[in-house]
């Protein structure tokens, strides 16, 4: 959805912030209208249910989550240090005030494959962070960049949800120490 109206942006910066502390399920459409202050009926003009709604809220959040990923993880030149940078932007975002986790984990686990636009949009962002890792790992010189990406995915993944279930603030730096290992035998494939 592009060029949103400022009432639309509003309830989808609400509903995300909303989705995001307590849940998909735990979040009522009548604690959605209080939040943002847009009425019910602005709500189904532009969604068809609550699930439509929640889909376009990840997919916001996809594009400026990556957006900033991106960024925190773009500054070294040298591909390793880039590859590497990708813990150091996670362990910023784990000492943030409302870091939740990952918001499509938590979605997929959630609603799991009762909703085919959120499981959908759940998938589309791992893809579009494997693809981003994938590319970096070309960069690097990885004889299987595809597979060293999903080697990162998983690492990259496993550092989130400890963050989040252990309250484990070092895990980014833990799965780094890792991430060195996996790159100091990709160079002796």
């Amino acid at each position: 959805m592009d060029n949103l109206s400022e009432p639309v942006q509003r309830l989808i910066t609400s509903t995300e912030k909303l989705i995001y502390a307590n849940g998909i399920n735990a979040t009522g459409l009548d604690a959605i209208v209080k939040e943002s202050g847009v009425a019910r009926k602005t709500i189904y003009s532009h969604f068809s249910n609550k699930e439509g709604l929640v889909a376009e809220v990840l997919r916001q959040r996809d594009q400026r989550w990556m957006n900033w990923f991106i960024q925190a993880s773009s500054s070294d030149t040298d591909p390793k240090e880039r590859l590497l940078s990708t813990f150091d932007a996670l362990e910023a975002w784990f000492i943030t005030l409302d870091f939740n986790g990952c918001a499509f984990i938590n979605a997929a686990g959630e609603v799991g494959n009762t909703s085919e636009p959120i499981a959908k949009i759940t998938k589309e962002h791992k893809v579009n962070l494997g693809n981003y890792l994938e590319s970096l790992a070309k960069d690097y010189g990885a004889a299987d960049p595809k597979q060293l990406a999903a080697e990162f995915l998983i690492l990259i993944d496993g550092a989130i949800t400890v963050a989040k279930v252990m309250g484990d603030k070092a895990a980014a730096s833990n799965a780094k120490r890792l991430a060195s290992y996996l790159l100091e035998s990709e160079r002796k494939r």
